[in-house]
């Protein structure tokens, strides 16, 4: 606490009841960076010894760095450390990333719903001999657990995810992998399937901008008993993108190797490096294998079949890191400006009104000080919202936005109220098009005349619009139709 030594180490006899936090009574001020080595069973003792260099008068809260290694069945202990910071956060602060501070991912909770519905369903493919880790025979008499009704079938009464983890602990490292290798494949299936239909549940997301404006304000509910307002708030963010830097990508990765491929897209010139990612184990046993293309601004799992099925193609080391720097620097270069929709105050009361298919609450912190937290609205939920609220100054997207947030969101949208024709995001030849439906074929001259295409799809005739020009050809339609 004088600064005196650079490094403390403590235990759990040790620990209790004192204070090794940056106190502002104390000489030693500096960032605490805090290394749990031994998690043990108990979470609660590990939150109690993560808890002393967390207190109240410091100067700034540690940074902590749980320590595991590549023995799979140590997730046991850092799953459950991950939930008991998340519950601690909600009953301390009312928002459960506060104890979390966002540490962990949600794979990370193997007490979650994803889990647990993940391990019924491993249990199932288990004993249908539809996983490769190990037979049903084999992991039983292994484990000990009884599993099978004694007439035959799965018995109703499984273990918990603890109990199953506990156990998993006993076997060989090298079969405590390949077993967890294919339950992480079925858990993070279910994620990324609730991520893409925008009901994964994040928590709370700080975001850090330059600044933001307010441009608009409405009203839309008033509590009768206490008075308290819901508003949405419309604002113009603006913020430097921070790209991922060369230096960091090469210090991570062996760029050239067939773990690290360099790849191009040819439609986009853009360049990303192809790196193993985990893959994905379907309800039926099947094995999804993946890569994840990480690029300068952002990253994405890619399916084998749709990454050969792509644009993206491999090129050499020296064009790859060349075109790198160059989008590295223009990402950089100057600060981009948006607008963002929340919905903030008294959100309960009105929770359910709001549109349920985009569920983020994110607080914008600005450098100089001011923060607003809500639940974010989308552009295209706006005359829905309107509409439930009885707000007059709200309108809807724009035929010029309408591409842009088709592709954004994946959620098909109206062109105009007094127009039959939907646009649709539709992945054709491994790349996002945008379509048009409800069009009318005998006028299909008349959309080609205004920019848009066809396309024969399994004998069907499909009508897109180039997403290059699609602020400039949509108006067209919505008018002149």
């Amino acid at each position: 606490m004088e600064g005196t030594k650079r490094i403390l180490v403590f235990s759990d006899a040790g620990g209790t009841g004192r204070s090794y936090h940056a106190d502002l009574d104390c000489r030693n001020q500096q960032r605490r960076v805090h290394f749990l080595l031994e998690p043990g069973w108990r979470a609660d003792n590990a939150i109690q010894g993560l808890g002393r260099t967390n207190r109240t008068n410091q100067a700034s809260a540690p940074l902590f760095r749980p320590v595991t290694t590549d023995v799979k069945g140590e997730r046991r202990f850092i799953s459950t450390i991950a939930r008991r910071l998340d519950a601690l956060g909600a009953l301390t602060r009312g928002q459960r990333q506060t104890g979390g501070q966002n540490l962990f991912d949600p794979q990370d909770n193997l007490e979650s719903d994803y889990a647990r519905d993940a391990l019924s369903r491993w249990f199932q493919l288990l004993y249908d001999g539809k996983l490769e880790a190990t037979t049903f025979a084999n992991f039983v008499e292994r484990t000990g657990l009884r599993l099978e009704n004694p007439d035959g079938g799965l018995t109703d009464n499984l273990p918990t995810i603890q109990r199953w983890l506990n156990r998993i602990l006993a076997l060989p490292i090298a079969l405590q992998n390949a077993i967890f290798d294919e339950y992480l494949g079925l858990v993070e299936a279910r994620i990324e399937a609730a991520r893409e239909a925008g009901t994964l549940d994040q928590g709370l997301e700080t975001v850090r901008v330059d600044h933001f404006t307010v441009l608009t304000d409405e009203l839309l509910r008033t509590d009768p008993v206490t008075g308290a307002e819901t508003r949405l708030v419309s604002l113009e963010v603006t913020k430097h993108l921070r790209p991922m830097r060369l230096q960091r990508l090469v210090r991570t990765h062996e760029i050239g190797s067939p773990h690290a491929i360099p790849m191009r897209n040819a439609r986009s010139g853009k360049v990303a490096l192809s790196v193993p990612a985990r893959r994905l184990i379907a309800d039926d046993g099947a094995v999804i294998e993946r890569r994840r293309l990480l690029r300068p601004l952002k990253s994405a799992n890619w399916t084998l079949q749709a990454l050969s099925e792509s644009q993206w193609e491999e090129i050499g080391v020296t064009a790859f890191t060349s075109a790198w720097r160059a989008e590295e620097v223009e990402a950089a270069k100057s600060p981009v400006t948006e607008r963002v929709h929340l919905a903030t105050g008294l959100l309960l009361p009105v929770w359910k009104r709001l549109p349920g298919d985009h569920v983020r609450v994110t607080r914008l912190v600005a450098e100089d000080g001011q923060s607003i937290i809500g639940r974010e609205v989308l552009d295209l939920d706006l005359a829905a919202i309107a509409e439930t609220f009885g707000l007059s100054g709200v309108a809807g997207p724009s035929a010029e936005q309408i591409g842009d947030l088709v592709l954004a969101s994946g959620k098909p949208l109206g062109l105009a109220s007094h127009n039959p024709l939907t646009v649709k995001r539709s992945l054709v030849g491994g790349e996002q098009r945008l379509e048009l439906t409800g069009f009318s074929p005998d006028r299909l001259d008349w959309y080609k005349n205004k920019g848009c295409f066809t396309e024969i799809i399994r004998y069907r005739t499909r009508l897109f619009v180039p997403v290059s020009r699609a602020g400039q050809i949509l108006p067209g339609i919505a008018i002149g139709h």
